[in-house]
């Protein structure tokens, strides 16, 4: 095997389970819990090929990738609940697992094709495409929108890629480590992009506009009363 297919059997496998395993706390039935599956572990690659002028119908041609994901699924199903609730304790992991042999994957697949910028745009939607369909078709708010750093480090593991500082097996592999380490350190840290919340913003404003017509209010009973 080449490293390329390595990355994609690992990313595979993390993102069916992980999308399975959403499913069924969702109480999707089995039907649910393999649609899920596929959409989190190729959806990032589906979009990926469209922007890049990849057929979208070379997803077929990987039916070794689609039978892994089939048994990854169906070995999430029928684990034991404490076994599901041992993964959900460790779900970042995985997660971080997926994210970071996608993105390298995906950077792969576009570096010497495309220019850098294509080959990082690859990178961030190979690694957090699937996740983010997977949250939506869940109806839940987009992992990637609102936690910790999380589609940053796809897109530094796919600048390193297209400039070329990793490209042997071993560097790639480290590459790899140094991506899963950097995201679970920035769940471990909390670490955050800088965000501004308008509802906070605005519940204060509302607040204070109140705040301001109760004190006028009682400042005109209290002239009401002196005359």
């Amino acid at each position: 095997m080449d490293v390329f297919t390595i990355f994609s059997i690992i990313g595979t496998i993390a993102f069916a389970v992980s999308g399975a395993i959403v499913a069924m706390e969702e109480e999707y039935d089995i039907l649910g819990v393999y649609v899920l599956g596929l959409v989190t572990a190729f959806g990032g690659g589906v979009i990926r090929n469209l922007l890049i002028g990849v057929p979208v119908t070379t997803l077929w041609s990987q039916g070794m990738l689609l039978k892994t994901a089939v048994v990854a699924m169906t070995i999430a199903f029928v684990l034991p609940v404490r076994w599901i609730q041992h993964w959900r304790r460790s779900e970042a992991f995985f997660d971080a697992i997926g994210l970071s042999a996608f993105a390298i994957q995906g950077a792969l697949y576009a570096t010497g094709k495309h220019p850098l910028s294509a080959v990082i745009v690859a990178a961030m939607l190979t690694g957090i495409g699937g996740g983010m369909i997977r949250d939506v078709l869940a109806g839940r708010k987009p992992l990637v929108l609102r936690d910790e750093i999380y589609a940053v480090w796809a897109m530094l593991a796919g600048a390193a890629v297209g400039l070329g500082w990793f490209e042997t097996p071993l560097e790639l592999l480290t590459l790899f480590i140094v991506v899963v380490a950097f995201r679970m350190m920035s769940v471990q840290f909390k670490w955050r992009l800088p965000r501004r919340s308008l509802k906070y913003a605005l519940a204060q404003s509302v607040h204070q506009d109140d705040h301001q017509q109760a004190k006028a209010a009682e400042q005109a009973a209290k002239k009401g009363e002196r005359l």
